[in-house]
């Protein structure tokens, strides 16, 4: 849908998001309960999580027939092009995209609309990456819609649809089923290629560009821009945090071969921040940003981090742009809505004792910021960092910034990632970078009873360095905390 489409607020008010299981969707002969043996939730994550998953290999070939918008062009097709009935917001970048992401979808529920929200990876819940006004996709709601995707992929031919592709196209039919007023789309791998890069947005996001990914989208940053940049289109305005000189020169040059509009903030947008304490809000940091439309001053970013700021002045630049598009927008509702803003795994306590954080970090640059972050936010004496990450990954920087942050580390696996770098290569290759003390745990839970002899009262256990192990560990104090509360009922 182009930006200039009409009544904004047309479907306002009348378009909540109906009970699991009810949805009006089109009657498409996908009406069988026996395709490709879906018949509950269950099934139906069984015959999704058959398809090519990117996520889980080793070794990704990156080019436009394993990432093939045409195929996923080809699905929405037959299934009624849902995206073209949507409005949405589309974000990018290297590290910052959920946060941002979420604060836009937190403004906008409290301005009053239906908002659609895909993000990934998940932490524990395949349902939480398609949320609709913070609630995840029913289960019910998840079946039909995978069943109605599984009868027009028999009919499609070629090559299948990869997981991604579904649970894109999944997003989609599910949103315009649901009639929401715009959806946040957060990019997967890249952009140029991503299955998310089928819509034309509203206004498109950039949150920092940083090394991630290198094997895939290229061992620069400005390699990395220019895959990133694949999702500018003609006239939909480009707003973007202040990045890197080269990735802004690449960011420029895209921008104006497909004829979009571009501004970053702290350049042609005036936008600033501070890092301050209150007694209501305790450590925090605050942002300025003014356009020629809106003038936000000294408004308290929700997430913890001064990375975070450059996120939250990226959400408001973008709230900015929707208000120039038709979105009612009030300065009381951006408030509101910055406040309520919640996302899980990123800097969160999941239990008190001992003091445990998880945190997402899954690049140099995010470890950098989440041990800055910490030293600010959280009072501890020792830091014990376990950690684990991908193969994918630039682990020699991660492991370069985990040297410079943690008093001790504790190296494992997430059960859920065999791309996981094996704790023993991770241990061998620390002691190449620093000389602090170090162990390897073949498990999670191994490493947590390591971390647990290892700290005192006053002492902090972050886990981190992939979403795989937070959401393993999240899962993880979740479930001791039920198994608690059972055994005292």
């Amino acid at each position: 849908m182009s930006p200039s489409s009409s009544s904004t607020k047309s479907k306002r008010s009348s378009s909540k998001p109906r009970a699991s299981g009810s949805s009006s969707r089109r009657k498409t002969g996908a009406t069988d309960l026996s395709v490709a043996g879906i018949t509950n939730y269950a099934t139906a994550c069984r015959w999704l999580y058959s398809h090519i998953n990117h996520e889980h290999q080793r070794i990704v070939t990156y080019n436009n027939r394993t990432f093939s918008l045409e195929r996923t062009r080809r699905l929405l097709n037959r299934l009624g092009q849902p995206h073209q009935e949507l409005k949405f917001v589309h974000v990018a970048g290297t590290k910052g995209k959920g946060s941002t992401c979420a604060m836009v979808t937190s403004v906008l529920k409290t301005s009053g609309y239906t908002v659609g929200l895909y993000t990934s990876p998940h932490l524990v819940d395949l349902r939480e990456r398609i949320t609709i006004d913070g609630q995840m996709i029913g289960y019910a709601d998840f079946t039909e819609t995978m069943r109605l995707i599984a009868a027009e992929v028999k009919k499609l031919g070629g090559t299948p649809p990869t997981f991604y592709e579904i649970m894109t196209v999944a997003a989609l039919r599910y949103f315009a089923d649901q009639a929401v007023d715009i959806a946040v789309l957060e990019t997967g791998l890249g952009g140029r290629l991503d299955a998310t890069n089928i819509v034309t947005p509203l206004v498109c996001g950039m949150t920092q560009i940083s090394l991630d990914h290198t094997q895939i989208l290229g061992k620069d940053e400005a390699l990395i821009a220019k895959e990133k940049a694949g999702i500018f289109k003609k006239n939909v305005p480009v707003v973007s945090i202040e990045q890197s000189p080269e990735v802004t020169q690449v960011f420029q040059e895209a921008a104006q071969s497909v004829g979009a509009p571009i501004e970053f903030n702290g350049k042609q947008v005036d936008f600033s921040y501070r890092f301050q304490a209150s007694r209501e809000l305790g450590p925090h940091t605050r942002v300025c940003i003014t356009t020629p439309t809106s003038r936000w001053e000294h408004l308290p970013v929700p997430l913890r981090g001064e990375h975070q700021a450059l996120n939250c002045g990226l959400a408001l630049a973008i709230l900015d742009k929707l208000k120039g598009a038709g979105f009612e927008i009030s300065d009381e509702q951006v408030t509101e809505g910055l406040a309520a803003t919640t996302i899980a795994g990123r800097m969160e306590r999941v239990c008190d004792k001992p003091h445990v954080v998880v945190d997402g970090a899954h690049n140099a640059a995010s470890i950098q910021s989440l041990i800055k972050a910490l030293g600010a936010y959280i009072a501890y004496d020792s830091l014990v960092l376990i950690f684990g990450c991908g193969q994918d990954k630039s682990v020699a920087s991660m492991l370069k910034q985990v040297s410079l942050g943690a008093d001790k580390v504790i190296f494992t696996r997430a059960k859920a990632n065999p791309r996981a770098v094996e704790p023993a290569d991770l241990l061998t290759q620390f002691a190449e970078v620093s000389g602090k003390m170090a162990q390897a745990a073949p498990t999670l839970e191994e490493a947590l009873q390591l971390a647990n002899r290892a700290v005192s009262r006053e002492d902090l256990i972050i886990v981190t360095g992939s979403f795989y192990l937070a959401g393993e560990a999240k899962k993880l104090f979740a479930d001791r905390m039920a198994k608690l509360q059972k055994q005292g009922a």
